[in-house]
């Protein structure tokens, strides 16, 4: 999976939410604990040439993967474009193990609105693709990087959280466009030899608050609000 396919598919949304897909094999050399990043959940890799992730599936509303063990609740009225992000460019291989699960957004992603365009991007990839990956905080090291890079301001660095059972990587984002503010929390856990990224956009902390609470892992309690810039 790449960036310049996600990038076709998504051009507003910037490079921050891209890169969960776009590894950029630079800045994806991590190494043991870059930039102090804390220490959370462990998983194990996948070997290379591991089979894509089970895609799930959407029905009432709700995205379900069985496979991962969450859900995720999708608002009324949301538009999906899941398979168009992704299609493959011409030539491209069809041998890398990531793929986005869930692309839903508050209107088409390219229609004009007056607001933030909320919306909610679930990717996985083989865990594999990069060396010295051992850690989910480590994933969100180039993640900022381009976020920072594109303009956006890192409101909270990667930190900790609980998700019922689960410990999860969580970094928070927030930018300036016109008049409005474009705020984005990115969560990732280590699991099944993938990397699993959750990234909700929204215009307001309470907005992106209710998008994390419709994420449940099975038998765990929710993780939602953003806390305050320190």
């Amino acid at each position: 999976m790449s960036l310049r396919l996600v990038c076709s598919v998504v051009v507003w949304m910037g490079l921050l939410s891209l890169a969960l897909l776009g590894r950029g094999r630079a800045a994806a050399q991590v190494q043991s604990n870059p930039s102090g990043n804390p220490s959370v959940h462990h998983g194990p890799k996948a070997a290379p040439g591991a089979d894509l992730p089970d895609a799930g599936s959407v029905s009432g509303g709700v995205y379900r993967n069985s496979s991962f063990g969450f859900s995720c609740k999708i608002p009324a009225g949301w538009v999906l474009r899941t398979e168009e992000m992704n299609q493959r460019p011409e030539g491209g291989s069809k041998a890398d193990s990531g793929r986005v699960l869930l692309a839903a957004f508050a209107r088409p992603p390219m229609a004009r609105g007056e607001d933030v365009n909320s919306s909610i991007l679930i990717a996985a990839e083989s865990a594999s693709s990069y060396p010295g990956l051992k850690e989910a905080g480590q994933y969100l090291g180039p993640v900022t990087e381009i976020a920072e890079a594109q303009g956006f301001e890192t409101v909270n660095p990667p930190y900790e959280i609980a998700l019922g059972a689960k410990t999860m990587a969580r970094a928070d984002f927030q930018k300036d466009v016109a008049s409005r503010v474009m705020r984005q929390s990115t969560l990732v856990i280590l699991a099944r030899g993938f990397a699993l990224s959750f990234t909700f956009i929204g215009g307001t902390e309470d907005e992106v608050g209710e998008l994390i609470d419709g994420l449940n892992f099975s038998g765990g309690a929710k993780a939602g609000g953003t806390p305050q810039k320190k």
